[in-house]
Parts: structure tokens; sequence; C-alpha cells
């Protein structure tokens, strides 16, 4: 019985010690758990702020419809020169490139169409409309280099058909471990953002090579077939793609931005090989002027700009007709000159003022007849150039004095009650005796 009691007593003290010890590794636990959730809190507390910054929209209704267009399309690249592998001994080349299945040309009313982007070791491309013509490229560094061109639409998305895609690597004297990616390893090439824009959302667009299909990387887990995904970072702010196409953002600050895009593998680690780790500087300007600026803020249609994937379009240039509207304008200021009309009948008033005036004519001068043994006569009216016709007698004595009227017949004169009225004698200046 003792050592029965002795055991249960030994058991029970195992026990308490052994619910100590695990209370005090879960204390510590928790308390040195807690730093870190703090922590990571603070940087999920940080990232809606950038995550409202940068975010994803749909491309723009006009680039969607153009886009269409192109659809017919699966251009096939090759660059005949520098041959791979090809050793030369100049600093200057000549880059030789073809596309088939492409009509490749620049519209000369809105500066863009559908080009090859050529980009030498990870600088930013360079855009070819003419092939007839080599690519001069100037100062090579000593040692090896890589070409890589991909067809690409006029607002500088790329094709991603097979064969849109060439790449070769060739030396300048001698060849170097720099710009020299392994062919058999999943490779990036980042095409956009780059340069400067002047509206949003922006494209962020990259061309993949040697990448496994997501179907065929995901079916065994337990195979060395690892999927893949982009790690995009524009101005600190990060977030996987794992889709091969492009997609638009908005919320670029004015000014300098900066973007980084990495090939990634399942394990969120850095798929290692040249140009899989690429940072741009791009320019963000609103208000820009140029096509493709508008084109994002929709002040160009599809069918004002279908130039730039159809050689042949040219229906949308009679379009500009429509500047003709102002010139209804005029014709509006001509009906508010219409009172003019009003202002010819004053001067019309003057002049008949002014010969009211004449008649007053002070140079004719009247001198009333001398009265003779006669009853006194009556003083005829004087009128220049007026024939007077002979008074009519009247009953009364008295003359009555006469009155100057210009160019208007003269009234009779009231006759006198006299027997027998003397004519008076009318003569230039009018003087009567």
């Amino acid at each position: 019985m003792i050592g029965i009691n002795w055991l249960r007593t030994a058991a029970r003290r195992l026990l308490t010690v052994f619910a100590a010890a695990v209370l005090v590794l879960g204390l510590a636990g928790c308390g040195s758990g807690n730093p870190e959730l703090s922590k990571s809190s603070n940087k999920s507390a940080e990232a809606p702020t950038q995550v409202q910054s940068i975010s994803e929209v749909s491309p723009p209704e006009a680039i969607q419809q153009l886009r269409q267009t192109l659809e017919i399309y699966q251009p096939q690249v090759s660059i005949l020169e520098p041959k791979p592998d090809e050793v030369l001994q100049d600093t200057d080349i000549s880059v030789r490139l073809q596309v088939k299945d492409l009509p490749i040309f620049k519209d000369t009313n809105l500066d863009l169409g559908p080009h090859l982007q050529v980009f030498l070791d990870n600088q930013p491309h360079k855009a070819v409309y003419d092939t007839s013509q080599p690519l001069e490229i100037s100062d090579l560094e000593p040692g090896t280099h890589t070409l890589r061109v991909f067809a690409s639409r006029p607002w500088e998305e790329s094709f991603k058909n097979d064969g849109a895609y060439a790449q070769t690597t060739f030396h300048i004297f001698t060849k170097t471990q720099d710009n020299n990616p392994d062919r058999t390893l999943p490779q990036l090439t980042y095409n956009q953002p780059q340069d400067t824009y002047g509206a949003e959302p922006i494209m962020l667009d990259f061309y993949l090579t040697n990448a496994p299909l997501h179907l065929v990387a995901q079916e065994n887990s337990q195979d060395e077939i690892l999927d893949w995904k982009i790690r995009a970072t524009v101005n600190g702010q990060s977030f996987a793609i794992d889709q091969w196409q492009p997609i638009y953002l908005k919320g670029f600050k004015p000014g300098k931005n900066w973007v980084q895009l990495e090939l990634i593998d399942e394990r969120e680690n850095l798929v290692k090989n040249a140009f899989n780790n690429t940072v741009r500087l791009i320019n963000y300007q609103p208000q820009g002027q140029d096509t493709l600026s508008k084109l994002v803020r929709g002040e160009l249609t599809a069918a004002e700009s279908r130039g730039i994937v159809d050689r042949t379009y040219q229906a949308p240039k009679p379009k500009p007709t429509p500047t003709p509207e102002p010139k209804p304008t005029p014709a509006l200021e001509t009906p508010i000159v219409n009172p003019s009309p009003a202002v010819p009948e004053t001067p019309v008033t003057k002049p008949s003022q002014e010969r009211k005036v004449a008649p007053e004519v002070k140079t004719i001068q009247v001198t009333e007849p001398k009265p003779t043994a006669t009853p006194e006569p009556e003083t005829p009216k004087i009128v220049e150039e007026i024939q007077v016709t002979e008074p009519k007698p009247t009953a009364t004595p008295e003359p009555e004095t006469p009155k100057v009227v210009e160019e208007n017949q003269v009234t009779e004169p009231k006759p006198t009650e006299t027997p027998e009225p003397e004519t008076p004698k009318i003569v230039e200046e009018i003087q009567v005796t």
C-alpha cells in the first residue's frame, strides 16, 4: 500500500510539474509571439494605404476595340544579324531583323503603329517600324551581349503567340558572363511601363520564355517543376501576377515613379537567370497630348484612330470637317448688326431740318410796295421762280403780309373790296415799285 501511495503521489507531482511547465511554455510562446504579430499587423496596417494608391482597372475602351483588329495576325520574328554566339571585332554593330505575318508601320498622323521592340541586354527597348533598314547600335562594351526582340501592338503591348519572340547572344571581342542568360531556364523580359506617360491607367506588360504552364507545374507538387508568378512592385507596393497578360494600373503620382518586375517560383524565390529582376523609372505627367494619352482618356475613339492598326484605313481623316461648325457664329453676328438701319433714319431727318432752315434765306429781301392814290394795294406772296396768279379783290381794304415758302405752291390771297386792284410787278431780286 505504501508503494502504491508513493507512486500515486509521485505521479501527481509529475503531472503538476508537467502542467506548470506547459503553462509556462505557453505563456512564453504567447509573449514571444505578440511582438511578431504586432510587426505583421503594422505591415498589414500600412498595406491598405498602399493598396488604395495603386489599383488594377479595365483596359481603355478604344484600345480593347482596336486590339480586335490585330487578332488575325500571328507575327513570326527573326534576328538575321548578328548570328548566335558570333564574336564581332567592332564596338558598332548592324542589327537586321525580319517579321512575317504582321505589317509594321507608323501612322503619319497619329505617330503610332505595329512595330518591333528591340532590347539590348537589359536596357529599355527601341521601337523599329521598318525592317528594310538595319538598326545601328554604337559604342558597345567589350564582352557578351544579348538581343531580345518581339512584335508589339501600337500601344506597346507584346504579341504572345509562338514565334513572336526572338533572342540571340553575341560577343564583342571576347566572351564574358554578363548579359548571358541560360536559354534552358525561365526568363523574364520587362516590357512596360517605361519612359513618359500622359494619362492613366498605365499598362504593365512583360514577356516570358521557358516558363512552364501552370497546369503542368501544379500537376505534381513532388516533382522538380516549380510554378511561377511575377512579383510587381510600384513605388514600394508589391503584388503578385500569375497570368501572362497585360494589366492596367492607376494611382501613379505625378512625376517620377519606379516599377520593378521579378520572376519568382511558387516558394517566392527569385528564379535565377539574367534579366529576371528588372527596375524601370517612369515619368507620369497628367494631361499629355500624345495619341496614346488621348486614347487612354477616351478623347480619341477607335474609329478616329483605326489608322494605327490598319495601314489602308483613312476614313477618319475627312471627319475633322466638324471644324467648319464655327462658321455659323459669324451668321449669328449679322442679325445683331440689323439694328444699324435705325441709324440711317436719323440722318434722314437731319437733312429735312436743314431744308426747313434753308427757306429762311436772308439773302431775299422783300420791299413793301409804296401806296398809290388808289386804295392801298395788297402785297402778293413772293417765291423764287414761282409764277404768281393775279389776286382776286376781296372785301377788306387792308393788305396782308406775304408769306415766304420754299418750293411750295402759293395760296391765292384773299381779295379786298377795292374796285380796281393794281397788279404788282415781279422781277428778279424781287423788288416791287
